[in-house]
């Protein structure tokens, strides 16, 4: 017992700190969210079931389905040239589909044609898939581009003939063509978190509208720390009339509401996303440098500070290496709590039309989309992007207080 003892004197303060935060459980908590969420915004449109660019893919077959639905779908190539994607560009971007995606309930070949059953709904008093229109499409326009379908020919001998646009003749046994449709062509499509109204999958956003949320959140805590820490430092250390000025500045700003001021610098500004972000972050410094400045204050005063002063250090240099360092401890605290706040501040921004623009995928204009059907029987539209933003901001607040837990010397 007295070696544990011992041994824990001989520790540092951050290690002790760390040690405290360890062994709270809401905040490892908070920090396996939080963890589990850059990794799906980093990775993004590659482990997204959709991958179009805005993962706008839409189904108008399959809208407003709910959660585990699932369609036989018929994959038609588009008529168009698609540019190829790297692997980076399709992680940050998303690609082009090069498919048209069909929903059937059924389908069979007769020669050089495969005649598909559109899927047109359910009924809703036996659950039994509706009988669809048949249509009829060529093998050759599912399963080659444009360019292979240019002059196409017919069928001799049971197999097809048709030249590219090189003018080179190909040719492929129909078995063959059918075979390659059945496995690459059509297959079950499973929408783990049901459509939206415009048949869009909704697990694909809500993975890329976690994207919107940390980088509003990480704009918005760099923005603030760096004016908040400025301000506040200047004001504390100084005095007199420089600290006047700056909390003359911090009022006038704390007595605007926060969304106001935010709906004020995007009608002024317009509401691109980078505008967005911007907005957010230049509200929510004010915290930051009421806490940095009162910290300055109290550590200005002590002897360590003074004897920097005594041997000529400039200002700048006893701020930013002397008094800063002991007072991140704070500044962490309330930047996780910013961080939290930006991610309310943008999903209420966009819930009101005033945020992130479709077809952008954002949490709160997922709730702006669908909150109507939240009382007419589809409840899931809503609550999933809801849960999402109360799930990320718990987390945030979570690690906020466990930063606050750990930092208290008085533990």
């Amino acid at each position: 017992m007295t070696s544990n003892i011992n041994k824990n004197k001989k520790d540092s303060p951050n290690q002790r700190a760390w040690r405290r935060l360890w062994k709270n459980k809401p905040a490892i908590f908070g920090m396996v969210v939080i963890g589990c969420a850059v990794l799906m915004a980093i990775l993004g449109y590659l482990i997204s079931p959709d991958q179009t660019p805005d993962v706008n893919e839409q189904i108008p077959e399959v809208s407003l389905k709910s959660p585990g639905f699932e369609v036989q779908i018929l994959a038609i190539h588009k008529n168009r040239k698609i540019e190829k994607s790297n692997f980076f560009k399709t992680m940050l971007f998303g690609k082009a589909n090069p498919h048209k995606l069909l929903p059937i309930n059924n389908y069979k070949f007769e020669g050089a044609k495969i005649i598909v059953e559109r899927y047109e709904g359910d009924n809703l008093e036996t659950g039994q898939r509706i009988k669809g229109k048949e249509i009829t499409y060529d093998l050759a326009d599912v399963y080659y581009p444009l360019s292979f379908k240019n002059k196409k020919q017919e069928v001799v001998t049971g197999q097809l003939n048709f030249n590219d646009i090189n003018e080179e003749k190909k040719e492929i046994a129909i078995t063959d063509l059918q075979a390659q449709i059945k496995k690459e062509n059509i297959y079950s499509k499973t929408f783990v978190l049901g459509t939206d109204k415009y048949g869009r999958s909704m697990l694909s956003r809500l993975i890329l509208g976690v994207r919107i949320s940390l980088l509003v959140g990480l704009i918005a805590v760099f923005i603030s720390l760096t004016i908040g820490i400025t301000l506040g430092s200047i004001a504390g250390y100084f005095g007199g009339r420089v600290d006047d000025l700056v909390m003359l500045i911090i009022n006038t700003v704390w007595s605007i509401p926060t969304l106001l001021l935010v709906f004020a610098i995007v009608l002024a500004l317009g509401r691109g996303i980078g505008i967005i972000f911007l907005a957010v972050g230049l509200t929510m410094w004010v915290d930051v440098a009421r806490i940095v400045r009162g910290q300055v204050i109290s550590f200005k005063e002590i002897q360590f500070v003074e004897a920097a002063q005594s041997m000529g250090f400039k200002s700048g240099r006893i701020i930013f290496r002397h008094i800063l360092p002991n007072v991140l401890g704070p500044v962490m605290v309330i930047a996780a709590t910013t961080f939290a706040t930006a991610i309310l501040i943008e999903a209420g921004l966009s819930y009101l039309g005033f945020g992130i623009q479709p077809p952008t995928p954002s949490w709160g204009t997922m709730l702006n989309e669908n909150y109507g059907y939240a009382i007419s029987g589809k409840p899931f539209l809503a609550l999933i992007p809801a849960f999402a933003i109360m799930l990320m901001v718990l987390a945030f607040n979570l690690v906020g207080n466990g930063f606050r837990d750990a930092l208290d010397v008085n533990n």
